[in-house]
């Protein structure tokens, strides 16, 4: 698959068939999670592989758009290291582009994502991390269940030229 056409086609999935998704491919998408720009090469993320079924099924009780977690055969767990920052307050940056890779690589593999949300919100923080038993440092960015689609839904139309300014507003 091309770039641009992974850009314009990926969409969030939330249905997937009970197929799990090889070590192989999990490896691919903690590749390009680790390729992602970050602040002066700060890399203050950690990867959290999550395929215990116990586990996945407390996530929705934290996070009330996780229900797919329930029938995801896999996800990953974006987290920052604040204890890593060089560049104070960038490590959200660092995470969502690696987020961002993971999305673009699993759709790129067959294999469809969809980005939930953690951070900023303090209840799905603390929530996230009494489930995982994540260090005081550690802080869940967002969580990126994966697996083969069991829906296809048509690209959207996103772009709003009202949205686009040139040399000033």
């Amino acid at each position: 698959m091309e770039l641009l056409e992974a850009i314009f086609t990926r969409r969030s999935i939330r249905k997937y068939k009970d197929t799990k998704v090889s070590g192989e491919k999990i490896d691919i998408l903690l590749k390009a999670a680790m390729h992602a720009p970050n602040a002066g090469d700060q890399r203050t993320w950690h990867f959290i592989v999550l395929t215990n079924k116990e586990k996945m099924l407390q996530i929705p009780i934290v996070h009330p758009y996780a229900e797919m977690m329930r029938i995801a055969p896999v996800a990953i767990i974006v987290c920052g290291d604040i204890l890593m920052e060089k560049h104070r307050g960038f490590w959200q940056q660092d995470c969502a582009a690696a987020s961002q890779n993971i999305l673009l690589a699993a759709h790129d593999l067959g294999l469809g994502g969809c980005w939930l949300g953690v951070h900023p919100i303090e209840e799905r923080i603390a929530g996230i991390k009494e489930i995982l038993q994540l260090p005081e440092n550690i802080i869940p960015m967002s969580i990126i269940p994966l697996g083969y689609p069991d829906e296809i839904p048509e690209p959207k139309q996103k772009g709003d030229a009202d949205r686009i300014h040139y040399d000033s507003w």
